[in-house]
């Protein structure tokens, strides 16, 4: 499939005005085996297009549906639903799905949890066609019986990996058992995880497993920088990739590290926005929306901002600490690089993360040369003529880099 034509002409539409002609690789091999009514398994790296690759087949056969006079006019009583791990991803997922929506004029309702539960059923108390929610919350309206799954055609289960890192194998077992025998299943994860393994050897046994060239690896427009940290000293190397004005995302592993990190920044002048769990939601959803507007160019987060956080024009990703494992980095790096664009990803690590970064390494991403931020070789900042550079007072950095801000990006 090399481009959308077999799709419905409202969608087509929508996509031509979204300058979108050609289908990703993820897509172009999803699509056509979606509309033809197969399951499919689609392992596919992050910013790879995975959400158009089923909302697409989706709305097409939801709308085909209609078209042939079989219309829903039942309350709570979908066709179609998208499951996903968080309230997070399920708004940003109900966005892309909303500008499809009016042209084909189908009606997406959300059930997510982290919302109150009184919206929820709410949502679902008139007729529609699509459920977008969390398993959580969608088994919490089912025993309420306020949804009934017995017309359902497909079911989709997005970052799926994440999913059942979070639990919810046994309510989405539950929500697939509510559904008619002969559904059309449909699972994406960037990352094949031993649960996710599990799911595509009972539930997804007889899909097609659909595994992009990216699949398992980092995008390549991706390029990596190592810098080794000795004896703890990290903010030496962070200050100076600072120095360079970039909307970065900067990753720990605990909250701890989390809050120390953006004490840290605030106490030497930089305004960064903190993005983690056990903080309020209105403040969480307000700083995300200030990074992607611009009005912030420094996240701090820590691994929850790894998943499903779809932001445009991501410069870099810095691991301020590295992750313990290769997969929770596949997802830190698919912050940044995301739909063809280039981007960076930093690594500050110790002798412990020689495991995991021999790991990065075999990804085959194109690394910058490796620097030494060690105890023994401080960095002595040099002004042009190589004479010892004057540490400037913390208003003065300040005064600096508010000039830096108001030069225009090159």
């Amino acid at each position: 499939m090399s481009t959308f034509q077999d799709l419905l002409p409202s969608l087509q539409k929508t996509l031509k005005e979204k300058n979108l002609t050609t289908p990703t690789e993820i897509q172009s091999k999803i699509i056509p085996l979606m509309l033809e009514g197969e399951s499919v398994v689609g392992i596919s790296e992050t910013g790879s297009g995975k959400t158009l690759a089923y909302g697409l087949p989706v709305l097409h056969k939801a709308k085909t549906r209609e078209q042939e006079g079989d219309h829903v006019t039942d309350a709570g009583r979908p066709i179609a639903i998208i499951m996903v791990p968080t309230r997070e991803l399920g708004e940003q997922i109900a966005k892309v799905f909303k500008e499809f929506t009016h042209e084909t004029r189908l009606r997406v309702r959300s059930a997510l949890g982290g919302t109150a539960l009184e919206q929820s059923r709410k949502n679902i108390s008139n007729p529609f066609e699509i459920l977008l929610g969390t398993p959580g919350r969608i088994v919490q309206l089912l025993n309420q019986d306020l949804l009934d799954l017995s017309d359902v055609t497909m079911l989709v289960f997005d970052e799926a990996d994440q999913m059942m890192d979070q639990g919810f194998m046994a309510d989405s077992e539950k929500i697939a058992e509510a559904c008619p025998d002969e559904i059309q299943l449909a699972l994406f994860s960037a990352t094949e995880s031993e649960q996710v393994q599990k799911m595509m050897e009972t539930l997804f046994e007889k899909a097609n497993v659909i595994r992009s060239s990216g699949s398992g690896k980092t995008v390549g427009t991706l390029k990596t920088k190592n810098i080794r940290i000795q004896d703890g000293k990290r903010w030496a190397a962070l200050e100076k990739l600072l120095e360079t004005r970039e909307k970065t995302i900067l990753f720990t592993n605990t909250r701890e590290q989390c809050d120390h990190l953006a004490k840290i920044l605030k106490e030497n002048g930089y305004e960064a926005g903190l993005y983690r769990g056990d903080m309020d939601r209105v403040v969480r959803r307000k700083t995300i929306q200030q990074f992607r507007e611009g009005k912030l160019d420094l996240l701090v987060s820590t691994e929850l901002g790894s998943r499903g956080l779809d932001i445009e024009n991501v410069d870099r990703v810095i691991n301020y600490n590295m992750p313990k494992d290769i997969q929770n980095y596949i997802h830190r790096a698919g912050r940044t690089a995301r739909a063809g664009r280039d981007g960076l990803v930093v690594n500050l690590f110790e002798d412990r993360d020689e495991r995991v970064l021999e790991k990065v390494r075999q990804l085959g991403t194109p690394e910058g040369l490796q620097q030494d931020f060690s105890a023994n070789k401080p960095r002595k900042p040099r002004t042009e003529s190589g004479a010892p550079k004057k540490k400037l007072s913390r208003k003065e950095n300040e005064k600096r880099r508010e000039s830096a801000r108001r030069r225009p990006k090159r």
